[in-house]
């Protein structure tokens, strides 16, 4: 059977929580490829991956490389990928079983008719330890439901309602033909994996379906805000590199521009918040930098920004402009889901 979706699962030091992941994804059975990419572990990742990909032939594939980062297990995961469509989940999160099915013949169908899209949305659930409520973030007033569309159609993205890897799958192809190229050794580059490839993207679907559960909980885990704080550099390397790869005047249509510049400008607001919070003269003056840095290279980003709600605002240093600071960073931690 030919395969439909190739899921590339990032592992590093996963030993714990892995075999949950691949055997949700298991569910899906000869229609699935599922790639556990072993990015240079220290624990029983690797020995676990190849115990799945002995029980499972033809359907689990273990891939040992150096440590490159989540950037760079993507990557991989993207050229071993043979699907016609790829995702990816990562090692502690996990899909639901029934959504996973109905995901699958979706995609069934795409190929079948030859009516494929470039991108297909499910919505995702913020499984947050200790929270009996969990947060589904679906796009049911951004999208119409259930048809391919163009970007004509998707004209009612909110602030804070974007596109996260969570709930994207996109045609492989599309992947490439984008000339996506993560970097190694930085954290956030979830954000370059879905926001590059978008122009590429002519033909989207979206179902109203909880496919996605997105695990938060754990200290070390790279959206804990102490933890992005830490790595604030590698979140400032993201913002710039999403600026530097996409040049929004060229983006044809104006309904996917606006939404661009919306999820550029919300990635400036976290990466200034954190240094903001951060509070340090060193992460001050990297704001200021940042500033200077969006004039200089980006001055059609820089002036809509500055003349928009949030770039003003974090430019205050009264007690009032802390009050507009605050809702930038609550506006910020909706979308990330962090603290």
């Amino acid at each position: 059977m030919k395969k439909i979706l190739s899921v590339a699962i990032p592992c590093y030091n996963s030993q714990d929580y892995m075999r949950h992941c691949v055997e949700t994804l298991l569910s899906g059975g000869d229609k699935v490829e599922i790639l556990i990419i072993d990015d240079g572990s220290k624990d029983d990742t690797l020995k676990i991956a190849k115990e799945l990909e002995k029980a499972n032939p033809g359907i689990v594939r273990a891939i040992h490389q150096e440590n490159k980062g989540h950037g760079g297990a993507v990557m991989t995961g993207i050229r071993e990928a043979t699907a016609p469509y790829f995702k990816v989940v990562d090692s502690d999160d996990w899909v639901g079983v029934e959504a996973f099915h109905h995901i699958l013949q979706l995609l069934d169908g795409f190929i079948t008719t030859g009516k494929e899209v470039d991108l297909l949305l499910a919505n995702y659930i913020y499984d947050k330890v200790g929270s009996r409520r969990k947060k589904v973030i679906r796009y049911t007033h951004a999208l119409p439901t259930d048809q391919v569309i163009g970007w004509d159609h998707a004209r009612h993205f909110k602030k804070g309602q974007y596109i996260l890897m969570h709930s994207a799958i996109y045609r492989t192809q599309v992947l490439r033909d984008s000339g996506l190229d993560l970097p190694e050794h930085t954290f956030y580059v979830d954000n370059l994996f879905v926001y590059k490839p978008l122009p590429y993207v002519k033909k989207l679907y979206y179902t109203d379906t909880d496919l996605y559960h997105y695990f938060i909980g754990r200290e070390d885990q790279s959206v804990n805000e102490k933890v992005m704080i830490s790595r604030i550099d590698q979140q400032i390397r993201v913002n710039k590199m999403m600026l530097d790869g996409t040049d929004l005047r060229k983006v044809e249509d104006a309904h996917l521009r606006k939404y661009m510049y919306n999820y550029a400008e919300i990635i400036t607001v976290i990466s200034s918040i954190l240094l903001i919070k951060s509070g340090t003269p060193e992460n001050l003056a990297k704001k200021k930098e940042l500033f200077a840095w969006l004039k200089e290279n980006h001055n059609y980003f820089y002036k809509k920004f500055m003349h928009g709600i949030f770039g003003p605002a974090l430019c205050l240093h009264t007690r009032f402009g802390r009050k507009c600071q605050i809702l930038c960073y609550n506006a910020a931690n909706r979308f990330f889901g962090f603290s």
